[in-house]
Protein backbone atom coordinates (compact mmCIF):
# COMPACT_ATOMS: atom_id res chain seq x y z
CA UNK A 1 0.00 0.00 0.00
CA UNK A 2 1.54 3.28 -1.13
CA UNK A 3 1.25 6.52 1.23
CA UNK A 4 -1.76 8.70 0.54
CA UNK A 5 -3.38 6.07 -0.97
CA UNK A 6 -7.12 4.53 -0.33
CA UNK A 7 -6.90 0.87 0.23
CA UNK A 8 -10.54 0.46 -0.09
CA UNK A 9 -10.81 1.26 -3.80
CA UNK A 10 -8.94 -1.42 -6.13
CA UNK A 11 -9.67 -1.88 -10.29
CA UNK A 12 -9.53 -4.54 -12.38
CA UNK A 13 -9.32 -5.06 -15.86
CA UNK A 14 -12.39 -5.96 -17.38
CA UNK A 15 -10.92 -7.77 -20.76
CA UNK A 16 -8.29 -7.90 -23.21
CA UNK A 17 -4.89 -8.66 -23.35
CA UNK A 18 -5.08 -7.49 -19.18
CA UNK A 19 -7.99 -9.58 -18.78
CA UNK A 20 -7.99 -9.59 -14.35
CA UNK A 21 -5.57 -7.49 -13.66
CA UNK A 22 -5.86 -6.12 -10.40
CA UNK A 23 -4.59 -2.06 -10.38
CA UNK A 24 -2.76 -0.22 -7.85
CA UNK A 25 -5.01 1.74 -4.84
CA UNK A 26 -6.81 4.42 -5.65
CA UNK A 27 -5.39 7.69 -4.49
CA UNK A 28 -7.67 9.77 -2.44
CA UNK A 29 -9.58 12.32 -4.05
CA UNK A 30 -9.55 10.51 -7.09
CA UNK A 31 -13.19 9.40 -8.23
CA UNK A 32 -12.07 6.33 -10.02
CA UNK A 33 -14.93 4.78 -13.28
CA UNK A 34 -16.14 1.49 -11.30
CA UNK A 35 -15.40 -1.92 -12.96
CA UNK A 36 -19.41 -1.78 -14.14
CA UNK A 37 -19.43 1.73 -15.78
CA UNK A 38 -16.12 0.91 -17.65
CA UNK A 39 -17.60 -2.08 -19.32
CA UNK A 40 -20.97 -0.40 -19.89
CA UNK A 41 -18.91 2.10 -21.77
CA UNK A 42 -16.93 -0.02 -23.57
CA UNK A 43 -20.02 -2.28 -24.75
CA UNK A 44 -21.29 0.75 -26.38
CA UNK A 45 -17.93 1.61 -27.86
CA UNK A 46 -17.39 -2.12 -29.07
CA UNK A 47 -15.84 -4.67 -27.74
CA UNK A 48 -12.29 -4.56 -29.29
CA UNK A 49 -9.95 -2.19 -30.92
CA UNK A 50 -7.69 -2.08 -33.98
CA UNK A 51 -5.06 0.01 -33.15
CA UNK A 52 -5.44 3.90 -32.76
CA UNK A 53 -4.18 6.04 -30.18
CA UNK A 54 -6.20 6.57 -27.17
CA UNK A 55 -6.29 10.05 -25.10
CA UNK A 56 -7.24 10.12 -21.48
CA UNK A 57 -8.27 13.14 -19.90
CA UNK A 58 -8.29 13.57 -16.02
CA UNK A 59 -7.07 10.09 -16.50
CA UNK A 60 -6.97 9.58 -12.66
CA UNK A 61 -5.86 5.69 -12.43
CA UNK A 62 -5.51 5.22 -16.03
CA UNK A 63 -8.36 2.72 -15.84
CA UNK A 64 -10.35 4.05 -18.90
CA UNK A 65 -6.96 4.44 -21.61
CA UNK A 66 -5.28 1.08 -19.81
CA UNK A 67 -8.49 -0.53 -20.26
CA UNK A 68 -8.45 0.49 -24.09
CA UNK A 69 -4.80 -0.64 -24.56
CA UNK A 70 -6.18 -3.77 -23.02
CA UNK A 71 -8.78 -4.16 -25.65
CA UNK A 72 -6.70 -3.40 -28.80
CA UNK A 73 -5.65 0.46 -29.09
CA UNK A 74 -1.97 0.82 -30.08
CA UNK A 75 -1.01 4.14 -27.88
CA UNK A 76 -2.68 5.72 -25.00
CA UNK A 77 -1.38 9.62 -23.55
CA UNK A 78 -2.69 10.20 -20.00
CA UNK A 79 -2.99 13.52 -18.79
CA UNK A 80 -3.78 14.31 -14.66
CA UNK A 81 -2.78 17.45 -12.56
CA UNK A 82 -2.31 15.38 -9.37
CA UNK A 83 1.19 14.18 -8.53
CA UNK A 84 -0.63 10.71 -6.65
CA UNK A 85 -2.32 10.24 -10.01
CA UNK A 86 0.81 10.39 -12.44
CA UNK A 87 2.33 7.77 -10.04
CA UNK A 88 -0.67 5.74 -9.43
CA UNK A 89 -0.81 5.79 -13.60
CA UNK A 90 3.06 4.94 -14.01
CA UNK A 91 2.34 2.00 -11.23
CA UNK A 92 -1.09 0.44 -12.96
CA UNK A 93 0.52 0.44 -16.88
CA UNK A 94 3.48 -1.68 -15.25
CA UNK A 95 1.09 -3.62 -13.17
CA UNK A 96 -1.14 -4.21 -16.73
CA UNK A 97 2.25 -4.87 -18.85
CA UNK A 98 1.60 -2.28 -21.27
CA UNK A 99 4.47 0.41 -19.96
CA UNK A 100 5.83 0.97 -22.91
CA UNK A 101 2.29 1.55 -25.39
CA UNK A 102 1.60 4.77 -22.71
CA UNK A 103 2.87 8.23 -22.14
CA UNK A 104 1.57 9.86 -18.76
CA UNK A 105 1.81 13.73 -18.98
CA UNK A 106 1.61 15.69 -15.92
CA UNK A 107 0.09 19.11 -15.81
CA UNK A 108 -3.40 21.30 -16.60
CA UNK A 109 -5.43 19.46 -19.20
CA UNK A 110 -6.46 22.52 -21.27
CA UNK A 111 -2.26 23.16 -21.11
CA UNK A 112 -1.59 20.29 -22.65
CA UNK A 113 -3.90 19.59 -25.03
CA UNK A 114 -2.44 22.96 -26.58
CA UNK A 115 0.74 20.86 -27.08
CA UNK A 116 -0.47 18.35 -28.50
CA UNK A 117 -2.81 20.14 -30.75
CA UNK A 118 0.62 21.62 -32.25
CA UNK A 119 2.01 18.37 -33.83
CA UNK A 120 -1.71 17.87 -35.42
CA UNK A 121 -1.98 14.64 -33.35
CA UNK A 122 -5.31 12.34 -34.03
CA UNK A 123 -6.87 10.11 -31.50
CA UNK A 124 -9.31 7.48 -31.97
CA UNK A 125 -10.95 7.31 -28.63
CA UNK A 126 -10.85 10.38 -26.36
CA UNK A 127 -11.82 9.96 -22.61
CA UNK A 128 -13.01 13.13 -20.52
CA UNK A 129 -13.36 11.89 -16.42
CA UNK A 130 -13.21 15.45 -14.79
CA UNK A 131 -14.12 15.65 -11.45
CA UNK A 132 -17.85 16.50 -11.19
CA UNK A 133 -17.30 19.78 -9.76
CA UNK A 134 -15.58 21.25 -12.77
CA UNK A 135 -18.46 23.73 -14.73
CA UNK A 136 -20.40 22.54 -17.71
CA UNK A 137 -18.49 25.91 -19.56
CA UNK A 138 -15.45 23.94 -18.99
CA UNK A 139 -15.88 20.97 -20.16
CA UNK A 140 -17.37 22.43 -23.27
CA UNK A 141 -14.34 24.28 -23.50
CA UNK A 142 -12.53 21.18 -23.25
CA UNK A 143 -14.23 19.89 -26.14
CA UNK A 144 -14.80 22.46 -28.51
CA UNK A 145 -11.13 21.80 -28.57
CA UNK A 146 -10.89 18.21 -28.26
CA UNK A 147 -12.76 18.50 -31.97
CA UNK A 148 -9.86 19.13 -33.82
CA UNK A 149 -7.69 15.94 -32.09
CA UNK A 150 -10.60 13.52 -33.42
CA UNK A 151 -9.71 11.18 -35.87
CA UNK A 152 -12.08 10.73 -38.50
CA UNK A 153 -14.47 7.64 -36.71
CA UNK A 154 -13.14 8.50 -33.52
CA UNK A 155 -14.91 8.96 -30.50
CA UNK A 156 -14.90 11.41 -27.35
CA UNK A 157 -16.83 9.88 -23.97
CA UNK A 158 -17.23 11.87 -21.42
CA UNK A 159 -18.34 11.16 -17.67
CA UNK A 160 -20.41 14.13 -15.73
CA UNK A 161 -23.27 14.03 -12.97
CA UNK A 162 -25.54 15.47 -15.07
CA UNK A 163 -26.27 15.22 -18.92
CA UNK A 164 -24.71 17.33 -21.38
CA UNK A 165 -25.38 19.53 -24.23
CA UNK A 166 -25.78 17.02 -27.33
CA UNK A 167 -24.28 18.83 -30.29
CA UNK A 168 -21.28 21.26 -29.21
CA UNK A 169 -18.53 22.24 -32.07
CA UNK A 170 -19.46 19.90 -34.83
CA UNK A 171 -20.18 17.39 -31.98
CA UNK A 172 -23.36 15.67 -31.66
CA UNK A 173 -23.50 13.15 -28.34
CA UNK A 174 -26.17 11.19 -26.91
CA UNK A 175 -25.61 10.49 -23.38
CA UNK A 176 -26.76 7.75 -21.12
CA UNK A 177 -27.59 6.97 -17.34
CA UNK A 178 -25.34 4.49 -15.44
CA UNK A 179 -26.69 5.06 -11.38
CA UNK A 180 -25.07 8.01 -10.28
CA UNK A 181 -22.83 8.75 -13.92
CA UNK A 182 -24.25 9.95 -17.10
CA UNK A 183 -21.90 9.18 -19.86
CA UNK A 184 -22.09 11.28 -23.18
CA UNK A 185 -20.51 9.88 -26.51
CA UNK A 186 -19.47 12.18 -28.84
CA UNK A 187 -18.39 11.70 -32.34
CA UNK A 188 -18.57 14.43 -35.74
CA UNK A 189 -21.65 15.50 -37.39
Amino acid sequence: MWIGYSASKTLRIVTGSARGVRLGSVPYGVRPTSDQVREAIFNALGQFFDGGEVLDLYAGTGALGIEALSRGCERATFVEKNRRAVHAISVNLRCARLETRGDVLRGDVMEVLERLFCPRRQFYLIFVDPPYRIHTREIRGVLERLAALLAPGGRIVVESGDPLVEIINNLKGVSRRYGGTVVTFFERI
